[in-house]
């Protein structure tokens, strides 16, 4: 199990939540929640690459630890940042200062996988992966990007077929090493069992989160242990 852990980003107090592996592996993994902020579920997934020998901090973009109690108090406070897009750059990279790995990956879900998508488009990392995430560019022009991999449900009605395209044609130009996993009968925010919904374009789907999660895991190994 890990524990809170603070840290600054232009003057600002974050409060993360890092994991220790007991057997470090030397690399590291950034866990970037959806909108909601870091909930249990981004800790716990902190806790499970801690496991694998990873280095692990759950990123606090929104400062202080905060959290939504609400999905309208989440819509506004990711509506903020959202327009900012500088600004969530600056903190997600303050957490990966504070992590302090020399091989640091990032593992996004819905709002964090656009944030991980604006690290890898500002190369940032050696390795980020992007969960259900959000495909708009940011207002600053794409560097060569690390190795990216996209997990996607299809009928997600937050990044469309259309959009999802238009993502995969930037890393084209951009990115010499790109995968995209592509869910049938699976939406948005797919990865988290606690997201329950009939929308077939919203919630979580059991087989699509484990296949996720297993690529995640030998693509991170891969780019950042070299024992993928």
């Amino acid at each position: 199990m890990g524990e809170r852990h603070s840290y600054d980003a232009g003057g600002t107090e974050m409060l993360g939540y890092r994991a220790r592996p007991e057997t470090p592996n030397g690399a590291g993994i950034l866990v970037i929640p959806a909108f909601f902020g870091l909930r249990d579920f981004e800790m716990a997934e902190c806790d499970r690459y801690a496991a694998m020998g990873y280095e692990a901090l759950g990123v606090d973009y929104y400062g202080g630890g905060w959290v939504a109690s609400d999905m309208e108090e989440a819509g506004a406070a990711m509506g903020k940042l959202n327009s900012d897009r500088e600004t969530l750059l600056v903190r997600t990279r303050a957490a990966l200062a504070a992590l302090g790995t020399a091989r640091t990956g990032a593992v996004g879900f819905c709002f964090g996988g656009k944030a991980v998508i604006d690290m890898a488009r500002a190369g940032d990392l050696q390795a980020g992966v992007s969960m259900h995430g959000i495909y708009d560019r940011p207002p600053w022009e794409t560097v060569t990007m690390p190795p990216v991999l996209l997990c996607h449900g299809w009928l997600d009605p937050l990044a469309t077929p259309e959009q999802f395209v238009e993502m995969t044609n930037e890393l084209e130009a951009h990115c010499s090493d790109w995968h995209a996993l592509c869910f049938g009968g699976t939406g948005h925010a797919f990865t988290n069992p606690a997201q329950v919904s009939d929308d077939p374009g919203m919630g979580y789907v059991a087989r699509s989160a484990e296949r996720a999660q297993a690529a995640a895991a030998a693509f991170c190994a891969g780019h950042l242990t070299g024992k993928g």
